[in-house]
């Protein structure tokens, strides 16, 4: 029997149903990691959206993003950033921890005159920024076990030692 289903193209979609798309493709990879997601109606103190995890004390204000991006009006409100990159793998990131990183490359942002503006935004991962972005990284398809490499005990995305496909559902 052929699926009455039909696969949308994503470029067709507007930018409010592009918003909608990826809010749930990441929440379908948070929750294999124990969070769950509840989307905000507005902004709230920047957040699109409340992830909790599974362990009753953490919480996470995070905002969504189609692409990787950093802005001076996030800085200090304690917010994660989440954008899904070509591959479907999914980015987790406390936004001022992770630009202080880049910032402190040297490599982008400080000689970009969209941060002299408040903000900056890249469509694709260089290769530079992959070691920075790799403890963040949520794959879509299973990779082999791998142990993280960060030092953040609060941040639950540690909980990526086991891939998403090689855990039993019920």
């Amino acid at each position: 029997m052929k699926s009455s289903f039909q696969r949308i193209n994503y470029r067709s979609l507007n930018a409010r149903q592009k918003e909608n798309y990826n809010f749930q493709k990441v929440s379908g990879a948070l929750a294999d990691y124990g969070f769950s997601t509840i989307r905000l109606s507005d902004d709230w103190q920047g957040a699109d959206f409340i992830a909790q995890h599974t362990d009753g004390t953490t919480v996470r204000r995070v905002q969504l993003k189609a692409r990787l991006t950093f802005s001076k009006k996030y800085s200090g409100k304690d917010l994660w950033m989440c954008f899904r990159d070509k591959n479907d793998d999914v980015y987790f990131f406390p936004h001022d921890e992770v630009a202080d990183s880049f910032l402190k490359s040297g490599r982008v942002m400080t000689d970009s005159m969209s941060w002299e503006a408040g903000a900056y935004s890249r469509g694709g991962i260089a290769k530079w920024m992959q070691p920075i972005l790799q403890k963040y990284r949520i794959p879509a398809k299973e990779e082999p076990n791998q142990a993280l490499q960060h030092n953040d005990p609060g941040c639950h995305v540690s909980c990526l030692r086991t891939p998403r496909a090689s855990r039993g559902r019920g």
